[in-house]
C-alpha cells in the first residue's frame, strides 16, 4: 500500500527562489515588511504547552540586528514548572501520536507545504527583522522549509515500510521501525526555520513527540512554523513551544530523565556539553539518550592551477560573506596552488569590494553580525590577524548610516600560516583567509588540517585530481566546481565529521533513521 501511495507523488521537485530583480517582486518584498510591521512589531507571544498558549515568568525583547535600537517583539520566560508540564504533555502526546496513521503524518506535511507557499514572502520579512538576512538568503530559508515538508511527507511513507530481510522456513520476519519517544529540539539563531523544522520533522515523522526550544534572538520564525503546523492539522500535543533562559531551558531539559533524544545545532563547546550530560542516566531514567548534533565548520575552497579562476572566484565570495559568513557551512579558507594563488585572491578581493553593506530591510548585499558580542568577538580575529598575516581587504567596523548594530567590512587576508587562528578556528563572521599550496596534493593536505569536517569546494578540471578529491577530502559535503554553502533537503543531505558533529544529514534517505529504533518480530507457522 505504502509503495502505491509513493508513487501517486507528483516526483519532486525544489522550491524555485523569488526573482527579486523583477520589480513587481521586489515590490511584494517590500509589502510583505511593511504588513510584517503592522501585524507583529511590538507584539507579545506566547509559550505552547499541552496545547494551549500560556504566557510565562515576563519576557523578554527580541532586537532588531539591523538597529538594535527597535525592539521588534517579546517572548516569555518558561518556568522550572512549565519545562516540567512541557515534557509531560509531550509524553502524553507521544503515547497517541506513536500510532498515528504515517498517511496522516505526510499529508499534514504535505498541507503544511501549501499554506507555507501562501505566506514565504511574510516569513521572509520576520526573519530579516529577527536575524538581518536580506531577502534572498531568507528566501532561500524558508524555500528550504517547502523543501524539507515536501521531503518529510515522502520519507515518512518509505521509513512506514520496513525492511526486508532474508526468509527462513518456517518463519514469517519483519524489520519494522518504532519511534523512541520526547525529542528535545534546540536550534541556532542563524538558521531560525529550516533547522529546527529539519530536526521537528525528522521527530514528528518518526512518531516522536518535540519540545521545541529556539534561539532566544529568533523565536518568531520558530513560533510561526509550529502555528503553521498546528493549522495544517498537527494535534497540539505533539509539539511543546518554549522560549526561555539557559538557565531554565538548557541544562535542565537535556539532563531530563523523560527526554529520550536531544537533536541540537549551536556551537561545539554546547555540542560537547549536551554529548557529556546526555551520557549520564539520571535516576528513573530508563533508556540511554540519543544525541544528534551539528557543530559547526572551518570550511575550504581547494583551487588548483587548472581550476575555473572566476567560476571559484565568484563562489567564494558568495560563500564567505553571504549572511555575512554566518553559516556553519561558510567558505572561511580558501587554499589555491601557487600558480593561480595571486590572480584568485585579487578576483576576489575585487568582487568582495563591489558588496554593499546596508540594512537587509532593503535587501543589501552584506547586512550586521548578529549582536554586539558577536561583532567584537570577530573583530578580536580581526585585530589579531593583523599581526600575524597580510591583511588585503576590510579589517574594520562598517558604516551603516544611522543604523546601530554589528555592521563589519568583508574582510581578507593573505598569507595565512595554517597554525593561525585565522585558518584553525571558526570566527563566524565575514572574515576570509587565503593560504597558498605547493600543488593540489598539499592543497588537500592543508583542506584536512582541521578539528571540523562540514564543507568543502574543490575546483578543477582534471577528473583524476577530483577523484582524488572525493576520496580525500575529510567533510561531510564535498562540493565539485562550485560553492561550499547552499545545500538543498532532499538532494544534499546535510551533515559533516569530526567536531561539524555526528553526521546525521538532514534532508537525506537515512536522517529519519536516527529517531526511530529497530524492532525484529520472527513468527513460528
Amino acid at each position: 500500500m505504502t509503495n502505491t501511495l509513493l508513487e501517486g507523488f507528483l516526483p519532486f521537485e525544489h522550491e524555485p527562489y523569488f526573482a527579486f530583480g523583477q520589480p513587481e517582486v521586489a515590490e511584494r518584498q517590500r509589502v510583505a515588511y511593511r504588513e510584517v510591521r503592522e501585524k507583529y512589531v511590538g507584539q507579545s507571544f506566547p509559550l505552547h504547552i499541552g496545547g494551549r498558549a500560556v504566557a510565562g515568568e515576563g519576557t523578554f525583547e527580541v532586537r532588531n540586528p539591523a538597529d538594535t535600537r527597535e525592539v521588534v517583539w517579546r517572548f516569555p520566560r518558561a518556568t522550572p514548572a512549565q519545562l516540567e508540564e512541557a515534557i509531560r504533555c509531550a509524553g502524553e502526546g507521544y503515547q497517541e501520536w506513536r500510532f498515528s496513521d504515517p498517511l496522516q503524518r505526510a499529508t499534514i506535511f504535505k498541507r503544511a507545504a501549501e499554506l507555507l507557499r501562501a505566506r514565504r514572502m511574510e516569513f521572509n520579512a520576520v526573519m530579516g527583522l529577527e536575524n538581518g538576512k536580506n531577502w534572498a538568503e531568507a528566501d532561500g530559508e524558508v524555500a528550504e522549509c517547502v523543501d524539507h515538508f515536501e521531503v518529510f511527507a515522502r520519507e515518512t511513507l518509505k521509513w512506514a515500510q520496513g525492511k526486508a530481510v532474508y526468509p527462513m522456513q518456517g518463519e514469517h520476519v519483519t524489520t519494522i521501525y518504532e519511534p523512541i519517544g520526547v525529542v528535545a529540539v534546540i536550534s541556532p539563531w542563524n538558521f531560525p526555520a529550516a533547522i529546527p523544522l529539519g530536526m521537528s520533522l525528522g521527530a514528528i515523522a518518526a512518531g516522536n513527540t518535540v519540545v521545541w526550544k529556539p534561539a532566544s534572538e529568533t523565536p518568531l520564525s520558530s513560533l510561526l512554523l509550529v502555528e503553521l503546523l498546528f493549522e495544517a492539522g498537527l494535534p497540539r500535543n505533539v509539539i511543546q513551544f518554549l522560549t526561555g533562559t539557559d538557565e531554565v531551558l538548557g541544562d535542565p531539559l537535556v539532563d531530563h530523565k523523560d527526554i529520550r533524544m536531544i537533536a541540537f545545532t549551536g556551537s561545539k563547546e554546547i555540542g560537547c556539553r549536551i554529548m557529556e550530560r546526555a551520557a549520564k542516566v539520571q535516576p528513573g531514567q530508563r533508556w540511554l539518550k540519543k544525541v544528534m548534533a551539528e557543530m559547526g565548520g572551518k570550511d575550504p575552497t581547494v583551487v588548483c592551477a587548472d581550476g575555473d579562476v572566476e567560476a571559484a572566484a565568484v563562489g567564494i565570495v558568495q560563500a564567505a560573506f553571504g549572511y555575512a559568513g554566518q553559516k556553519c557551512s561558510a567558505c572561511s579558507r580558501v587554499i589555491a596552488e601557487e600558480s593561480v594563488y595571486d590572480a584568485l585572491l585579487e578576483r576576489v578581493v575585487t568582487l568582495a569590494r563591489e558588496l554593499k553593506v546596508g540594512s537587509p530591510e532593503e535587501n543589501a548585499a552584506l547586512g550586521p553580525v548578529i549582536h554586539a558580542g558577536s561583532a567584537e568577538r570577530i573583530m578580536g580575529y580581526v585585530e589579531n590577524g593583523k599581526k600575524t598575516a597580510r591583511l588585503v581587504l576590510g579589517g574594520e567596523r562598517a558604516d551603516a548610516g544611522e543604523a546601530e548594530g554589528g555592521y563589519i567590512a568583508p574582510t581578507i587576508f593573505a598569507d595565512v600560516d595554517p597554525r593561525d587562528p585565522l585558518f584553525q578556528e571558526e570566527i563566524f563572521g565575514p572574515v576570509l583567509s587565503f593560504t597558498k599550496a605547493r600543488d593540489w596534493r598539499h592543497a588537500i593536505e592543508l583542506a584536512n588540517d582541521s578539528e571540523y569536517g562540514l564543507t568543502a569546494a574543490f575546483y578543477s578540471r582534471d577528473p583524476e585530481k577530483i577523484a582524488a578529491a572525493r576520496r580525500l577530502m575529510h567533510v561531510g559535503n564535498l562540493y565539485v566546481n562550485r560553492k561550499c554553502t547552499g545545500a538543498l533537503s532532499g538532494t544534499h543531505a546535510f551533515g559533516g565529521y569530526g567536531m561539524s558533529g555526528t553526521n546525521a544529514k538532514v534532508g537525506g534517505p537515512d536522517y529519519l533513521f536516527w529517531f526511530l529504533q529497530t524492532k525484529t518480530v520472527a513468527q513460528k507457522y
